[in-house]
């Protein structure tokens, strides 16, 4: 109940637990062989993975992974090439990313958020990219790192990761894929084409706290290459040398994460897995989608409201459409308004965000204890209120 698994030696059943259930994980997303830490009869491979805590930590690594190869690669002496550093993401890309970027040293002039819009359901446009990254190219940066988003928090957007992945191969930059939330959906074969050409990017991460059943934290992390992670990120004082490290077989994750103490984090994904099996988590997750198409159904069938962007997955991004003379200005008051309301009855609970300007409700199914009735019930509860709302207007 309180190992300490910073090496393997310390915990071996914590790493081992933990090596496995990553490995059924990857398993069910059909990562490629590259990315698991036990590769069948041939032993281990070069890549593997590790729990961390939050997505922010599995971009943080990541990031640092890449500069210091991006360094070595441009011939920096130490870290005087640190400011000719270039890294990548669209406009929706979670702000953690950002954050992590002015973590791992980044020049904040040097990070580059690129434009979306509807002609791309807000994904990132890998023409648009190619441009970006060229441009920098000329005016002597180096390109390091892409972040590619299969789900974005605020309209779960899906960047086309293939095509991204061949954009940062032709600058050598790492790309990584953040699959926090809707990387769950892909353990299911109708969504699995969201990870299409994954096994050309260095490293993806996803959270099963997010979507597949577990208690935060914990957010996966594979890499092609776990070198490229230890290189950077390894500790070896003498207080923790022992024959199992030194042998090279066995696998000590204090070098894939920032800290080095951790915690037993493989054992409640792997209870999950065993509990559950792969056919109830595929259950569960389309149980949700058809939850959402519902909702997104009734929401398009009044015509007071439309559906803002594309259902990928279980979250729909709506709002009162803005009628007659009301200005968007207007509509952004009225559905704040009806936000606060609902959040106000406890209920159910809205969140918003705002897309190309609009201020935009989110509803998302994923509670383990949501059912249809609820969901119907929801529903009554908007149209309830914004009728409501629409008289007070009137």
């Amino acid at each position: 109940m309180n190992t300490v698994g910073f090496t393997w030696q310390a915990a071996p059943a914590a790493t081992e637990m933990e090596v496995l259930a990553l490995d059924w994980l990857a398993q069910l997303l059909r990562l490629p062989s590259s990315f698991m830490n036990r590769t069948g009869a041939a032993g281990r491979g070069t890549g593997g993975g590790v729990i961390l805590g939050t997505t922010s930590e599995a971009m943080l690594v990541t990031l640092v992974a890449a500069r210091d190869a991006a360094l070595r690669r441009s011939g920096s002496q130490g870290v005087s090439g640190l400011p000719r550093l270039a890294v990548y993401a669209a406009d929706q890309t979670h702000s953690t990313f950002f954050k992590a970027c002015r973590l791992a040293g980044f020049d904040p002039a040097n990070i580059r958020s690129i434009p979306t819009g509807p002609e791309t359901d807000y994904a990132l446009d890998p023409a648009r990219l190619l441009e970006v990254m060229q441009a920098d190219v000329d005016a002597g940066l180096v390109p390091t790192y892409v972040c590619a988003t299969v789900g974005t928090t605020s309209s779960n957007a899906v960047d086309p990761v293939g095509a991204i992945a061949d954009v940062a191969a032709v600058f050598n930059a790492w790309v990584h894929v953040d699959a926090a939330y809707a990387g769950s959906a892909c353990i299911c074969p109708e969504f699995r084409h969201h990870l299409d050409g994954v096994e050309r990017v260095d490293s993806i991460s996803m959270s099963p706290h997010k979507w597949l059943l577990t208690c935060l934290d914990c957010t996966c992390l594979w890499v092609r290459d776990t070198h490229r992670l230890t290189d950077s990120l390894e500790t070896n004082p003498e207080y923790l040398k022992n024959d199992a490290s030194e042998s090279g077989n066995v696998t000590d994750l204090k070098d894939m994460q920032v800290g080095v103490g951790r915690r037993f984090r493989g054992l409640k994904l792997w209870m999950v897995m065993r509990t559950y099996g792969s056919a109830k988590l595929q259950e569960h997750i389309r149980s949700d989608v058809a939850m959402a198409k519902m909702f997104e159904d009734a929401v398009r069938a009044d015509d007071r409201f439309e559906v803002v962007v594309p259902r990928n997955f279980a979250l729909v991004c709506f709002r009162i459409r803005p009628q007659g003379a009301m200005t968007e200005e207007d509509a952004e008051e009225v559905n704040r308004e009806l936000m606060e309301r609902l959040n106000r009855t406890g209920k159910a609970y809205l969140a918003h965000t705002a897309v190309a300007g609009k201020f935009v409700l989110r509803f998302a199914v994923g509670s383990s204890l949501q059912e249809e009735r609820h969901v119907r019930s929801a529903w009554e509860l908007i149209k309830k209120t914004t009728t409501e709302i629409m008289e007070e207007e009137m």
